[in-house]
C-alpha cells in the first residue's frame, strides 16, 4: 500500500557509467603488468544466475569487452544439468552470483529453510566442486552478513578480518551461508567474495538504497557496503588472476542509514522522510535478525594493489551524482514517492484509510 512502481534510467546511461568504470580498472590494471597472463583471447566465462540483479550486470559487463560468456541455465540443486553445462561450454572462469535470498527479504528463508538448503548449500557446494574436478577457476558472490558488532568488535572499533569465525546466525539465510563459506575452503580453486548491502546507481529493488526509502523507520548502524559500479569490476580483475580464497568485497569504511537517506534527501528527492528505531524495536517486527558490521579491507587491497579501493564515505556520493544525472535523463527527477504521503502523520492516516476501506 505504501509502495508506488518507479520508472527506472535507461540502462545504456547507467550501464555506460559502470562500464566506462570497469575499463579503467583494467587499463589501469594492465598498465602495472598484472592482467597480460590471464587477459587473452582463449577467455570463456560462464555465471551463475544470468536472470538475477548481479548476474545480469556481469553478463553486460562481459559482453560489452567483447568476451565469450555464457548465462548457465542449469540450475544449481541440479547437479547431473550443471555437470552437462560446464562440459558443453568449457568455460575458463565460471562466476556463480546463484542464490536464494528471499523475496521481499530474508525473512522468506525462514519458511522455506529445505529451498534455501536445497540451493544455498547443496547446489553451491556442487558446483563448486564440479569446477574443481574440471580445473575450472570459478567466483562465487557470497556475503558478508555472517557477523554482528560484539565486545571485541564494536562500533568504529576493530572491524572484522577473513579470518575471524562467524558470530552471526540470526537469520537462516546467514547461517547458511556461514556453512558453505566453512566447506568451500576445502577447495583450491574457489575465490570466496563477501558481498554486503549492495548499492547501484539506480533505482533497482535489489539496491539497499532503494530498499531503505521503502522503510517508514530505519535503524541508524554503520555498516560495510559493497558499491557495484565500483566493485564488480574489482571481482573480474581478481578471477583473471585466479585468486582464491575468502575476500571482504566491500568499499573500505561504513556508512550508516542515515547518511545515506539524506544524502537521498540532498541529491534526489528533497521532500523524502523517514523515522528512526531501535535495533531491539526492529527486531520485534522481524522473523530473523539482521547482521550489521564493519569488515576489514586490508587483505583484498593487497591482492589488487594497483587499483584504488574508494573509501565507502566518498564512493556513495558520485552513486547519487550519477544516480541524479541517470534520473534527470530519464525526465523523472525526483522520482514519484517510495512511501504514501509526505509525513508520518499522513502516512499513518492514509494506512488507516486503506485498512478500513478494506
Amino acid at each position: 500500500l505504501s509502495l508506488l512502481p518507479l520508472p527506472l534510467p535507461p540502462l545504456n546511461a547507467s550501464f555506460s557509467l559502470f562500464f566506462n568504470q570497469y575499463h579503467k580498472q583494467v587499463r589501469m590494471a594492465s598498465a602495472a603488468g598484472t592482467t597480460a597472463a590471464t587477459t587473452g583471447g582463449d577467455e570463456k566465462w560462464m555465471v551463475f544466475g544470468r536472470t538475477g540483479w548481479l548476474g545480469g550486470k556481469l553478463i553486460k559487463m562481459l559482453e560489452a569487452e567483447g568476451k565469450a560468456v555464457v548465462g548457465a541455465k542449469s540450475r544449481l540443486e541440479n547437479r547431473s544439468d550443471v555437470a552437462a553445462e560446464l562440459d558443453e561450454v568449457k568455460p575458463t572462469h565460471v562466476l556463480n552470483a546463484a542464490g536464494l535470498t528471499g523475496r521481499p527479504n530474508v525473512d522468506w528463508c525462514e519458511d522455506h529453510k529445505e529451498e534455501v538448503l536445497r540451493v544455498n548449500v547443496i547446489g553451491t557446494m556442487s558446483l563448486l566442486d564440479l569446477c574443481n574436478q574440471r580445473k575450472i577457476h570459478v567466483t562465487n558472490y557470497a556475503t558478508g552478513c555472517i557477523y554482528s558488532y560484539d565486545e571485541e568488535h564494536p562500533m568504529g572499533g576493530k572491524t572484522f578480518t577473513e579470518e575471524d569465525e562467524p558470530n552471526f546466525t540470526g537469520s537462516f539465510y546467514s547461517y547458511t551461508k556461514g556453512l558453505v563459506e566453512k566447506l568451500q575452503k576445502t577447495y583450491d580453486n574457489v575465490l570466496v567474495l563477501r558481498v554486503r548491502m549492495p548499492i547501484s546507481d539506480d533505482l533497482s529493488p535489489r539496491n539497499f538504497i532503494t530498499k531503505i526509502c521503502k522503510y517508514r523507520r530505519v535503524v541508524n548502524i554503520p555498516n560495510s557496503m559493497t558499491i557495484l559500479t565500483e566493485m564488480l569490476p574489482y571481482s573480474i580483475l581478481m578471477a583473471r588472476k585466479q585468486l582464491t580464497g575468502v575476500y571482504n568485497f566491500t568499499n573500505p569504511g561504513a556508512i550508516s542509514h542515515n547518511e545515506i537517506l539524506e544524502l537521498y534527501k540532498k541529491y534526489i528527492d528533497p521532500k523524502f522522510w523517514y523515522e528512526n528505531f531501535t535495533e531491539e524495536e526492529q527486531n520485534k517486527i522481524l522473523k530473523a535478525g539482521r547482521s550489521n558490521n564493519e569488515l576489514d579491507t586490508t587483505k583484498i587491497q593487497a591482492a589488487v594493489p594497483e587499483v584504488e579501493l574508494v573509501h565507502i564515505q566518498k564512493a556513495i556520493v558520485g552513486v547519487f551524482e550519477r544516480m541524479a544525472a541517470n534520473l534527470k535523463a530519464a525526465g523523472t527527477l525526483p522520482p514519484p514517492p517510495f512511501k504514501m504521503g509526505n509525513s508520518p502523520e499522513e502516512f499513518d492516516k492514509l494506512a488507516a484509510e486503506a485498512k478500513a476501506s478494506k
